[in-house]
């Protein structure tokens, strides 16, 4: 893929700091890198930090720009690497929205203080084919995406490293909450430290290789930590509230970016019981997904829920809550990062989650000779709907992540056939 460069270095002469902006407070930083372990050879490169080039993925936000700040202040050789993905007012066609413009005005403004080099990458025409499109083909299809694991596995891990690559550095470097441990010869993938900051769930498509090129130094550490480094280096971004929303969709209006995207794609249809009976119609499978109750657009004397989507016939399956548990999820793509092969791994225990904000449940994995690969949960989960991921953790602890795969269909799907 040809990288576009649409940004210099900042100038030798260009002033550090703005007038009135924070100043560092030195003494604080080396207090703090030295109680969080940050100092010293901490991305476990081997010799002097001062003879290995690295490159930080710069987002514009708090996390990322603290762990260039770090890593600078350690003595790497850092160059902050920022990528436009997208045209923000292009993409929900709103007149003059740019929050990726002021992100990016942040990171450079970041490395500009801290005196490293800082590049804008042209990747808006890779991220439109491989997230946004995919994320719109996807909600067609009657699954639900998650475009946040598609630009960490086909733009963030795969482009920008080896864009990293090319230019000759030792390591990619991110602002995840996530940890990568030595254990056993190699680098395992962990859970962070801070619970309510886990990335793992969204970074189970990394591999083998592509972790042996990544630092995550913030894996082991609380939000609250990285906003006291922020603040003791004087970051522009020390208070910058932290992104809640997909990048292209910050009014959360799915159906309105993927009408955008695929003009007159969506298809209306029938919303039908499970027993059969036909309640309602619809504008689209996009408006739903599997496990909603509100905003069906019904009348009954019952709670229901969306069951399952039957995009090839427009149709949306819905009924009640109970019908909504799944024991078996077929997946496909799958990672894996535990021990041996894949095929090896047929009836090893794992924990596995299969939406982000839940813990891991037990659950067995199947690993057929043509390649299928089935997850068998313990006691069954609700809401597990096609194009989420299912992760698999250690099945004690649930700390290290074995990897994972993308849900293509439940045991529950064969309801809407």
């Amino acid at each position: 893929m040809m990288t576009t460069l649409i940004s210099n270095p900042p100038r030798a002469d260009a002033p550090r700091r703005a007038p009135g902006a924070p100043v560092m407070d030195a003494a604080r930083v080396d207090a703090l890198l030295s109680e969080f372990g940050l100092t010293g050879d901490f991305l476990d490169l081997g010799g002097d930090p001062a003879s290995h080039r690295i490159v930080a993925a710069m987002s514009g936000g708090v996390d990322s720009s603290v762990v260039a700040a770090v890593a600078h202040r350690a003595g790497y050789q850092v160059v902050g690497m920022t990528l436009q993905l997208y045209d923000h007012g292009a993409a929900i066609q709103r007149k003059g929205a740019c929050c990726a413009g002021q992100d990016i005005h942040d990171a450079r403004r970041v490395a500009e203080a801290m005196g490293f080099a800082h590049y804008v990458l042209d990747y808006e025409t890779r991220f439109r084919e491989a997230v946004m499109e995919d994320f719109a083909d996807t909600y067609l299809a009657g699954a639900t995406p998650i475009p946040c694991v598609r630009c960490n596995q086909s733009v963030k891990f795969a482009d920008l490293l080896a864009t990293a690559q090319q230019l000759g550095a030792d390591a990619l470097v991110t602002g995840h909450y996530i940890r990568r441990e030595v254990r056993g010869g190699g680098p395992q993938l962990r859970r962070a430290a801070d619970a309510g900051k886990d990335q793992s769930y969204f970074l189970f498509a990394t591999t083998a290789e592509q972790l042996d090129f990544l630092r995550f130094p913030l894996g082991h550490l609380t939000k609250n930590q990285t906003r006291a480094l922020a603040e003791a280096f004087g970051l522009i971004v020390a208070a910058k509230p932290d992104s809640q929303d997909i990048c292209f969709v910050p009014d959360g209006d799915y159906a309105r970016v993927v009408e955008k995207l695929r003009p007159g794609a969506a298809r209306p249809g029938e919303i039908v019981h499970l027993d059969g009976r036909v309640l309602g119609r619809h504008d689209g499978v996009i408006h739903y997904t599997v496990g909603q109750r509100r905003g069906l657009g019904i009348a009954a004397g019952e709670p229901l829920y969306v069951i399952a989507l039957d995009a090839e016939a427009a149709r949306v399956l819905v009924g009640p809550r109970e019908a909504l548990t799944v024991r078996r999820i077929a997946l496909k793509d799958v990672n894996w990062l535990g021990e041996g092969d894949l095929k090896s791994a047929d009836g090893a225990r794992v924990g596995v989650k299969v939406r982000s904000t839940r813990p891991p449940v037990p659950a067995v994995l199947e690993t057929g000779a043509d390649g299928a690969v089935h997850v068998l949960l313990e006691a069954g989960e609700e809401g597990v709907a096609p194009g989420q991921a299912c992760v698999f953790y250690s099945p004690d602890d649930h700390n290290r992540v074995l990897g994972g795969g993308w849900i293509a269909a439940t045991d529950r799907d064969a309801i809407g056939s």
